[in-house]
C-alpha cells in the first residue's frame, strides 16, 4: 500500500489521472491524500467532484477556500465571480449529493505523524490547538448553521487569534488561517493581501522584515512537525524547510500538478503547460 498526497487540482482531472498512472496508484490498495480546492478555475470541475466522490473510501481531503466557495455559492448566500468554473456542479442532478459529502470534509487530517491542511497552521497554535480549532468549523459547516457561517467566512478581520473571540469573528479567523493563508508575522497576524514567492524583489517579507511565510517563523510551534499544503502556487512546492511540504504547483495556471509520496517522499509532476511531461524527484 502507498499514500500519495496530490497538491490543488482545481478542475484538473486528466492531469490527475495521468499521474496516477505513471506512478501505478491502485485505488485497491493506495490511498490519495489531496490538499483541497478539488474545484475552480479549471475545465473538468464536475466531473473532479465526481471522480474524488466515486473513490471517497480511498481519499482524505482536506477542504479549500475554493471548496468553501463552491458551498457558499450553492446555499445562496455568494454569488459566483467571473472566473468561476462551477456552473456544471450546481446544475447537476446529483449536485446535493455531492456537495453534502464535501460538507463533511474535515480542514485538518493528521495521520502516520503527518498533518495535512490547505494553506497552513498559524505560528502560535500547536498541532492539538489547530486540531480543535478546526473542528469549531467542521462541527458548523456539518450543522444547522452551515449558511448563515459560509455567508459570514469572507473577509480579512480579525486578522489574528484571540482566545476571547466568538462567534462568526472566531470561526472567520480559524477559516482564514486554514484555507486563505500564506504570509504572516509571528504572533500570526495575517497579511491576506500578498501572494507572490517568497524571493520576489520587493516582495512583502523583503520589505518588512517581520513579516514573512507562515512556516518560516523560527519560533512557530509546529515546527518540528511535518506538514503537507497547497494553496500557494507561486512557491512552486518550494519551501526550503524539511517539514513544510507544499504541494501547489499551479496546475490550474498551466504550470505542473505534483504527487507526494509519504512513504518515499518522491514527488512526481506533470506538466500541464505541454500536457505530456512527467517528471520524478
Amino acid at each position: 500500500m502507498a499514500t500519495w498526497v496530490v497538491g490543488d487540482v482545481q478542475g484538473c482531472k486528466q492531469p490527475l489521472k495521468k499521474l496516477l498512472k505513471k506512478v501505478g496508484f491502485s485505488w485497491q490498495t493506495d490511498v490519495l491524500w489531496s490538499t483541497g480546492d478539488l474545484v475552480n478555475r479549471g475545465p473538468s470541475c464536475l466531473k473532479t467532484l465526481r471522480y474524488f466522490y466515486k473513490h471517497r473510501d480511498r481519499i482524505r481531503l482536506v477542504l479549500g477556500n475554493h471548496d468553501l466557495h463552491l458551498l457558499a455559492v450553492a446555499a445562496g448566500v455568494r454569488k459566483m465571480g467571473r472566473s468561476d468554473t462551477l456552473g456544471k456542479i450546481l446544475a447537476a442532478p446529483d449536485c446535493e449529493r455531492l456537495l453534502n459529502w464535501l460538507r463533511q470534509q474535515p480542514l485538518l487530517y493528521r495521520e502516520y505523524g503527518y498533518t495535512l491542511v490547505h494553506a497552513g497552521i498559524p505560528p502560535q497554535w500547536n498541532i492539538t490547538q489547530a486540531a480543535a480549532r478546526a473542528r469549531e468549523v467542521e462541527t458548523v459547516l456539518r450543522g444547522p448553521q452551515c449558511a448563515e457561517f459560509l455567508g459570514a467566512m469572507y473577509g480579512n478581520e480579525p486578522a489574528v487569534w484571540s482566545d476571547d473571540l466568538i462567534g462568526m469573528e472566531r470561526l472567520r479567523v480559524i477559516t482564514n488561517y486554514f484555507t486563505r493563508m500564506r504570509y504572516c508575522y509571528s504572533d500570526g497576524r495575517l497579511d491576506l493581501i500578498s501572494k507572490g514567492p517568497l524571493d520576489a524583489p520587493g516582495g512583502p517579507a523583503a520589505e518588512d522584515e517581520g513579516l514573512d511565510a507562515w512556516f518560516n517563523h523560527p519560533e512557530r510551534q509546529t515546527a518540528h512537525d511535518p506538514i503537507i499544503f497547497g494553496h500557494w502556487a507561486s512557491l512552486q512546492g518550494h519551501t526550503s524547510n524539511a517539514n513544510a511540504i507544499g504541494l501547489d504547483t499551479g496546475c490550474v495556471w498551466g504550470n505542473s500538478l505534483t504527487l507526494y509520496c509519504l512513504e518515499t517522499s518522491e514527488r512526481v509532476a506533470f506538466d500541464c503547460g505541454t500536457g505530456g511531461s512527467i517528471s520524478t524527484g
